[in-house]
């Protein structure tokens, strides 16, 4: 099941911000100001030292957080990376940085992944010119990934966004106006700044 609790208490149990809140929103700055004050009565007084096996279950649980990843998402994709040739670990980036949701997120369409799943589930996104629904849906390379304008159009935060944004695009996407392309499979530098992937592929390897 995909989370669905508090967002902001999410982000302190696992101490980043993981991307679940607009930024610049009021909500984002509350955040920012306890990211690094567990949640909870009692702080931290009580809190045991984690295990070796607690951490790599705290940064598989910091990867289904920030993507909206459901377990059984998360371990389809553990194996089929696992049965490709090459790195896992890459492997495994690879197909969620290439799931639909999250291109349109980084491509700077929407302001959360949450609202980018939104945008697709609705219907607002096009993949070569075609409507899809389906947010784990895998982009292939050069396949061009657009926003429905007339659609768009009427969903007021969203315009408010994109004329606030400053969004730096990865580089494995071209973007030009309002069109994005997945030009080269991506790479794990974004995801290694939070998420040490090395301890969820010893996770789901056990």
């Amino acid at each position: 099941m995909r989370y669905t609790g508090p967002k902001n208490k999410a982000a302190r149990r696992e101490g980043v911000d993981l991307g679940l809140k607009t930024l610049g929103s009021k909500s984002h700055g509350n955040l920012l100001k306890k990211i690094n004050i567990l949640p909870g009565q009692h702080g931290t007084r009580f809190r045991r030292k984690i295990s070796e096996h607690a951490r790599q279950l705290r940064e598989k649980q910091k990867l289904r957080y920030s993507f909206g990843i459901t377990e059984g998402q998360l371990k389809s994709y553990f194996a089929k990376a696992s049965k490709k040739e090459g790195n896992t670990a890459d492997n495994m980036v690879q197909l969620i940085e290439k799931r639909l949701d999250n291109v349109v997120y980084r491509l700077g369409f929407a302001p959360t992944r949450a609202s980018a799943r939104q945008l697709v589930t609705h219907g607002h996104v096009l993949v070569n010119g075609n409507k899809l629904t389906i947010p784990s849906y895998i982009v292939n390379v050069n396949e061009k990934i657009e926003l429905n304008s007339k659609k768009v159009a009427k969903i007021a935060y969203l315009s408010t966004f994109q004329q606030q944004q400053n969004v730096i695009i990865p580089s494995w996407f071209k973007l030009e106006k309002n069109t994005g392309v997945l030009e080269k499979n991506p790479d794990n530098g974004i995801i290694d700044q939070q998420i040490n992937m090395r301890l969820v592929i010893e996770f789901y390897s056990r």
